[in-house]
């Protein structure tokens, strides 16, 4: 069934096609009466507004995007419900789009929300290497962007992240402090399709957090996951199995389940042999048994955050640049000996 147009109203009608474009845009030089039969027959016919035409025509489209990397944990599902809750009663929609931890399929999905002339767009960025010239193409040229949790380097852009170095260093020196001298990093790998620059900053909190305790930082000690899913947690866990380790600080929660996991299959104990602890503190940390020792970033205030300063530059003229840290919570339990 085709889409009913305006020039099928006007013809219906017997009356112009400019008539029957302003009679349904309510526009008070058209007469009252007219303006009822127009909306009373569109209704009737089924018509439907063309949105990609209403945004050519007023300049915007009341719509943003949403781009996530993954919508596997309830990770991202989180910060969404924070940007819906800020943006619907400013009458904004948002359209939301998964990525699947890939930098091409992250590229179309953009390509596709800036070719249905979004207002804005919100974005986690699966690699912070890849696709950065092309952001910074569609900044320049006015599209508005706010890069959330995963974020990008080299690029002047407004962002909203957690305090990663804080927390990773705090945690990796709790563990310390509770007598662990052989703690393992479990991070992603740089350079390929999932590189997260929140990784490399975490890692740097790891290693820090060694130093000011008096021990070595040692390579040997630090596995890469290619992804950042269950089993890349349990391969990376198999690498270690012969390093002698006592704790292990894994890059995201996904990766210390996988570790635990793998652990216990081969008969060592959580927290008694190893200590474990993650970083992204959704409902997935209380899965297992022990419950995860984590990191909470406040995902929903994340996503409000990020809303709100996208909102801010569709509506003003001076665009923001700026860089929201919020802080995480660290979140004791069992895998720790807590």
């Amino acid at each position: 069934m085709r889409n009913i147009t305006i020039k099928d109203i006007a013809r219906e009608l017997r009356i112009s096609i400019s008539t029957v474009s302003r009679a349904l845009a309510g526009e008070k030089n058209v007469k009252a009466s007219t303006r009822e039969m127009v909306q009373e027959t569109a209704k009737r016919m089924g018509y439907r507004p063309n949105p990609t035409a209403t945004a050519m025509k007023s300049g915007h489209s009341n719509t943003i995007g949403v781009v996530v990397p993954e919508m596997l944990t309830p990770f991202a599902g989180k910060f969404i419900h924070g940007i819906q809750d800020f943006l619907y009663p400013h009458g904004i929609k948002v359209i939301v789009a998964n990525s699947e931890e890939s930098p091409e399929r992250e590229l179309a999905n953009v390509e596709m929300m800036h070719n249905f002339m979004v207002d804005g767009i919100i974005i986690s960025i699966c690699s912070w290497q890849r696709n950065i010239e092309y952001y910074r193409k569609l900044m320049d040229e006015g599209q508005n962007i706010v890069f959330i949790d995963r974020i990008p380097q080299g690029i002047d852009a407004p962002m909203v992240v957690v305090d990663n170095y804080e927390k990773a260093y705090e945690l990796v020196d709790h563990m310390v402090k509770s007598g662990r001298r052989r703690i393992a990093f479990i991070g992603s790998e740089t350079g390929g399709d999932v590189d997260v620059y929140n990784s490399v900053i975490r890692e740097q909190g790891y290693k820090d957090a060694l130093k000011d305790n008096g021990m070595e930082y040692d390579e040997d000690l630090v596995v890469k996951a290619e992804k950042l899913r269950f089993e890349n947690g349990k391969n990376a866990a198999e690498k270690l199995l012969d390093k002698d380790i006592d704790g292990v600080f894994a890059f995201t929660d996904t990766l210390a389940l996988g570790a635990i996991n793998k652990f216990q299959e081969k008969g060592l104990r959580v927290p008694e042999d190893i200590a474990v602890a993650g970083y992204s503190g959704t409902e997935l940390a209380l899965v297992p048994h022990p419950h995860l020792t984590t990191v909470e970033p406040p995902l929903r205030q994340m996503g409000e955050a990020a809303a709100e300063l996208l909102l801010n530059n569709i509506r003003n003229k001076e665009k923001s640049n700026s860089t929201i840290v919020l802080e995480g919570k660290i979140l004791l339990r069992e895998s720790t000996g807590d």
